[in-house]
């Protein structure tokens, strides 16, 4: 089949790769514009132009993909479908309705839950014990379009959205081939969505701050739910602290809800050799990986016994 590829980060690449190591045509790659990156701001190029020019693929970067030369263009690539795999923008009518196979996007959840931006990260910290990969043909609504295939991942209590991000990419590139098949085969029938609807919104400074309040769990899942990107941070010692890798204790029966020591929120209770233990609004987590500002990620212990803190400190004060 003749297409054209829209996607940018690293998920989009086995999706590409995959489409060219079965024989599918690519007429063109679009993705976005080169942005400034790391300390000295040099233009970075995406994941996905990386890719496509190593593959030797045309690569298109418009700045905005609702323009007249950019539908243009696309007419004259004349594609049979369009495959779209976080792309980061959102395609016009225009767009939608040209390739007659349709826009085929590959999302990251089990839609209808988490439609939007960033799938993995809230399921993650909304703690769900499963995810996976839908594709879909899309329409002009955000992730609303009629539902093609589905592929189930559970989610473990440790797991990051890194280490998801990984899975589900080569998840949804197998997928991605299936549903291409069956759609040529013709056996494939489009199913609108039905049942529980969430929104994954864009991540905010916000969301990325430590509440100690909140319960042990909460916390937890928002740690593995921020890595590797942006980070859940803390203060300590009036310093911006970010927390990487975290492990919840066991409960003990016999604890109050604010710590069998007595401890108030985001007090350290114990230090071991696996990290530090620190008091949350309901239970006890164990802090394993930091990264002091400015600075690489370290043990949370040689962190700690480094700053010669004391059991009884609080952090996010």
């Amino acid at each position: 089949m003749r297409l054209v590829f829209m996607g940018t980060p690293e998920f989009a690449v086995p999706s590409l790769q995959a489409l060219v190591a079965q024989g599918h045509e690519i007429g063109g790659v679009f993705t976005q514009p080169d942005r400034p990156a790391g300390r000295g701001k040099k233009l970075k190029p995406s994941a996905v132009k990386v890719a496509a020019q190593e593959l030797g693929l045309l690569v298109f970067q418009p700045e905005r993909i609702k323009t007249p030369e950019v539908l243009a263009q696309l007419r004259e690539l004349a594609p049979e479908g369009i495959i779209v795999v976080a792309y980061g923008q959102i395609l016009s009518a225009d767009i939608l309705k040209l390739p007659p196979q349709g826009c085929i996007n590959v999302h990251a959840s089990l839609l209808p839950k988490y439609r939007g931006a960033a799938p993995i990260h809230w399921a993650v910290m909304k703690g769900e014990t499963q995810t996976g990969v839908t594709t879909m043909l899309m329409d002009e609504g955000l992730d609303t379009g009629d539902m093609l295939l589905k592929a189930v991942y559970p989610i473990s209590e440790e797991a990051t959205t890194g280490e998801l991000d990984e899975v589900l990419a080569q998840q949804g590139a197998e997928l991605l081939l299936k549903t291409l098949d069956q759609l040529a085969q013709g056996t494939l029938v489009p199913k609108p969505q039905t049942g529980e609807t969430s929104y994954a919104s864009l991540l905010k400074r916000e969301h990325e701050k430590i509440d100690w309040t909140r319960s042990a769990q909460d916390i937890h899942n928002q740690i593995r739910g921020l890595n590797p990107y942006p980070g859940s941070y803390t203060t300590f010692l009036q310093e911006n602290l970010k927390i990487w890798r975290s492990r919840l204790q066991p409960s003990d029966p016999s604890q109050t809800k604010t710590g069998e020591r007595g401890g108030v929120p985001g007090e350290v209770v114990e230090v071991v050799n696996e990290g530090i233990i620190l008091q949350t609004g309901s239970g006890q987590i164990l802090v394993q990986i930091v990264q002091p500002a400015g600075k690489r990620a370290m043990p949370a212990r040689d962190f700690f016994l480094g700053r010669r803190a004391q059991v009884g400190e609080v952090l996010g004060q």
